[in-house]
């Protein structure tokens, strides 16, 4: 990704300075670039790779970075710092090319890494910043250069710290790039490792969710927190017991209040329910993971605790949100994702006595039944062996077993009251009994192949 996707604007958010606070490593300014006076010379020994590149070129725009951020050493150090417009242009040209295997090879040879590094640390200026850790990310996209970064000990570190940043385009590539790197396999445990000796990554991942309204930024840090998630389940009990506990004495006389992770989720989730569905879902996924760990459970049990706020926040996302009656039935396909993981969260807080079901939601319940039976016998033939073909759509099939499962654990509870009102609302027809029978009756009568109505 270049640097026209990744510039996020964000007129609610402080700034401050780039530089990470008590960085570990660059007292001094970075070194230059290798000399290189002695290679042959010609286009083609100049250009990077197979691509149109310059290895003079890019030694140029290092000296002149270099240069940069040695000036900005040289006056006020409290003061931010502007990027001239055409020392910006050159270095986003960087963050392009970065894209690119050759150049982001050359990149990691010419030990780029530990250039940009010293210019992190030693930034006064949010936009030199950004555009450091943006090159950084985008070389960071290729296994071989992702190895050579993620065992530069000093770099995880400063990125780790420049979670506390305030800038919302410096947090955003941060971000990406740590989500880069844990996202591949051979290097994924080097950076679990470091979260879980860096305990300012939760809070800072949690006051994001809880105060950031970039939309980008809020995305990329629940892409980040699920991944942490999903690796690490040992980190995900240190990190919601750890929001569980209380204060300590000198954080309470300070007036600061913990981040629970539970709360910082549901927090952006709310931020994102009109804005980015793909993101809730992201965030909805999150919270599922939260309820398959006792931790997690304990967390949303408390009383006056997230518990009963995710219960309504989830309730009114299913009944008002997704697979309404006006809906076609295919809606079901796109808003499986969003539905999986909100009827998850619900079944297991109902499963556990933290909230009682609503007559809404066993209606849409009921729908979702229905819309799945009207898809599946609503082809043609021919249709239907192409589908057959076709890989199984495990998230539906997903969505489908936790409706069921959910519907028949609640529906014997039902009294002859609530089932009235279902009817006197729509929520229960002659549709969508036909489907819930035909789905339910082999979770209670497993030998009867079809339903006698």
């Amino acid at each position: 990704a270049g640097h026209d996707d990744h510039s996020v604007d964000d007129d609610n958010s402080s700034i401050r300075s780039s530089s990470p606070a008590n960085s570990p490593v660059m007292d001094r300014n970075p070194s230059p670039p290798p000399d290189r006076e002695g290679e042959q010379g010609g286009e083609e020994v100049d250009a990077i790779g197979e691509t149109v590149y310059s290895k003079h070129w890019l030694f140029s725009t290092f000296t002149r970075l270099i240069q940069i951020v040695s000036e900005q050493n040289m006056g006020d150090s409290d003061a931010q710092m502007q990027l001239p417009e055409e020392d910006e242009d050159e270095l986003c040209k960087i963050w392009d090319m970065a894209m690119d295997k050759d150049v982001a090879g050359f990149l990691q040879e010419f030990k780029a890494a530990d250039i940009l590094l010293g210019v992190i640390t030693k930034s006064r200026c949010p936009r030199l910043t950004e555009i450091c850790v943006g090159i950084l990310g985008n070389i960071a996209c290729f296994p071989d250069t992702c190895l050579t970064l993620s065992q530069n000990n000093d770099l995880g570190a400063v990125l780790l710290l420049l979670l506390g940043d305030t800038d919302p385009p410096t947090l955003l590539e941060t971000t990406r790039l740590l989500l880069t790197c844990v996202s591949q396999s051979d290097v994924s445990s080097l950076w679990l490792e470091r979260v879980r000796q860096q305990t300012s990554v939760c809070s800072s991942l949690c006051f994001i969710m809880c105060s950031s309204t970039n939309m980008d930024l809020l995305v990329k840090v629940g892409e980040l927190v699920d991944k942490l998630f999903d690796l690490d389940e040992e980190l995900m009990k240190t990190w919601v017991t750890a929001g569980s506990q209380p204060s300590d004495e000198e954080e309470e006389e300070e007036g600061e209040r913990r981040l629970d992770v539970a709360s910082s989720l549901l927090e952006a989730a709310k931020q994102l329910r009109s804005e980015s569905p793909e993101g809730l879902e992201v965030y909805l996924h999150a919270l599922q993971l939260l309820t398959t760990i006792h931790h997690g459970i304990q967390t949303l049990a408390v009383a006056g605790g997230t518990g009963q706020a995710l219960w309504t926040f989830l309730c009114e996302v299913v009944c008002e949100d997704l697979c309404q009656p006006d809906d076609p039935p295919f809606v079901l396909q796109e808003q499986k994702g969003l539905l999986v993981h909100a009827l998850a969260v619900l079944s297991v807080l109902v499963s556990e006595s933290l909230c009682s079901p609503v007559l809404p939601l066993v209606g849409s319940m009921l729908r979702v039944l229905q819309y799945h039976r009207e898809v599946s016998s609503g082809h043609g033939q021919k249709e239907k062996e192409e589908e057959e073909e076709e890989k199984v759509d495990e998230q539906l099939q997903a969505l489908i077993q936790t409706t069921v499962e959910f519907l028949s654990d609640i529906i014997t509870d039902l009294t002859k009251d609530a089932v009235c009102e279902l009817v006197t609302r729509g929520y229960l027809t002659e549709k969508t009994c036909l489907s819930a029978v035909g789905s339910l009756l082999p979770q209670f009568s497993p030998a009867v192949s079809s339903p006698s109505l």
